[in-house]
């Protein structure tokens, strides 16, 4: 699975079909009245009014809504967030009258669809309900995050006891400091539930051991990353199950649990009472693969040739690209000087120069845009706009490099430069390639 805003406006649909009401006014009717949430509404609402801040909290947002309302632009009051909560703690019932069936409830909470939970692994994601494991505890809910704007709900049925807030910035360092000590206060008093014994390894375990990739992005359009820096290796040893990323220093531990599941090795929170990880050969399905991070993320199983011909690959692209940015104040320099200026050398440094500089201002234009990033990306701006030329100029120039090297008179190009010239030229089109096998040419966020 991989979590995606679309399937709530799909689902949205299906209610309006089937019920001939806009669905905004059907949830008004069935659930907030009954609820209790008497100003909750999927609009903007007269009062009570809020500004909502940058990370800096200074700099104000206007007022917007996420594009499919019913996947999360509902506006409320701590009040009726509070007694929203207390219709999850009391499984669909208020004052005495069953708004929503508790076998509801508990399909929401408790996923079934993905394979590994076929295979009776809960912990995960269900009907818009997170599970999540703080500090020993499991914690169900969801939480959420848009310009201007951070919130949490979470409870757990079984005590009784959950929370809600949040706050008017997209200060994620706040978000969590907050959220630390609400959790901290909530459980104070409150015994840890059991952690599962841990038992021998699966019979077939070993037979897991590989490399793996990231098989179920959430966001397409990066997924040409994430399934380069998301690479890892699994191996088995001493009863456990060892991930190791190649952007990490450490492993990530996993202790088998009960049949094909593991749960967990924390760093310094209490370890989780339930598993979180499970090996997988779904029917019908080719290849081998691993879902973790509380169900919600899938690795697949690569031959290790691929996994290492990928690591050799990036890490040659990336040394390439950035030995043009170490090398080219030299050459420039350097053509200051009459007695050093190379005119059948230009012509193909300049164009190594440009690619690579395209490259860097598509991610500093990207990266510049982050606080602002939806209005930024999502129209046709100077930033959108940027990012656009960037991803046209630098396959172009990419071409120019290797036209300009085949084209060069060996004459007038030293030995070294011209083979230097010629490993990143190769550098570039494997790059270019790249991006535009996974859509990256011509980029328009816009669109």
């Amino acid at each position: 699975m991989a979590y995606c805003n679309s399937g709530p406006a799909v689902a949205a649909y299906l209610v309006e079909k089937i019920t001939g009401q806009r669905f905004e006014d059907y949830v008004t009717e069935n659930f907030f009245t009954p609820i209790g949430m008497e100003t909750a509404s999927y609009f903007r609402t007269p009062a009570p009014a809020t500004i909502d801040y940058h990370h800096d909290g200074k700099t104000p947002y206007p007022y917007w809504n996420i594009l499919f309302r019913p996947a999360g632009s509902i506006n409320a009051s701590a009040n009726d967030m509070a007694a929203y909560l207390a219709f999850y703690l009391s499984r669909g019932t208020v004052n005495g009258v069953e708004v929503m069936p508790a076998a509801s409830i508990d399909r929401m909470e408790i996923p079934t669809r993905t394979w590994a939970a076929q295979e009776g692994l809960q912990a995960g994601y269900g009907l818009s309900n997170y599970w999540s494991i703080q500090d020993g505890f499991v914690y169900h809910g969801h939480n959420g995050g848009v310009n201007g704007g951070l919130t949490e709900l979470a409870y757990m049925p079984a005590y009784g006891d959950g929370y809600f807030f949040s706050i008017n910035s997209d200060n994620a360092e706040a978000f969590g400091k907050i959220g630390k000590t609400i959790r901290g206060y909530v459980t104070r008093q409150l015994t840890k539930p059991e952690v599962p014994s841990t038992v021998p390894l699966p019979a077939n375990a070993n037979s897991y051991a590989g490399w793996y990739e990231p098989d179920s992005p959430r966001v397409q359009m990066f997924y040409f990353v994430e399934r380069l820096l998301g690479l890892v290796r699994v191996h088995f040893a001493e009863g456990r199950m060892l991930l190791a990323p190649i952007t990490g220093f450490k492993n990530d531990i996993f202790l088998p649990v009960t049949g094909r599941q593991f749960r967990t090795v924390p760093d310094k929170e209490a370890p989780p009472p339930v598993a979180s990880a499970e090996l997988l050969a779904p029917p019908n399905v080719e290849g081998q693969f691993i879902q973790v991070a509380d169900g919600t993320a899938t690795l697949r199983r690569i031959p290790g040739w691929m996994a290492i011909s990928q690591i050799i690959l990036t890490a040659g692209v990336v040394l390439a690209i950035v030995s043009v940015i170490v090398y080219a104040p030299f050459w420039l320099l350097g053509g200051l000087s009459p007695k050093r200026r190379r005119p059948g050398e230009r012509a193909v440094r300049w164009w190594q120069l440009i690619a690579v500089l395209s490259l860097v201002a598509m991610v500093v234009v990207v990266r510049l845009s982050i606080p602002d990033i939806i209005n930024r990306m999502g129209n046709l701006t100077v930033w959108s706009a940027g990012v656009f030329l960037c991803t046209l100029i630098f396959p172009i120039a990419s071409l120019a490099s290797a036209v300009a090297v085949w084209r060069a008179d060996k004459n007038n190009v030293r030995r070294p430069v011209r083979r230097y010239s010629i490993v990143v030229a190769a550098a570039l089109l494997i790059a270019t390639a790249y991006l535009a096998y996974w859509g990256m040419i011509g980029l328009r966020t816009w669109a």
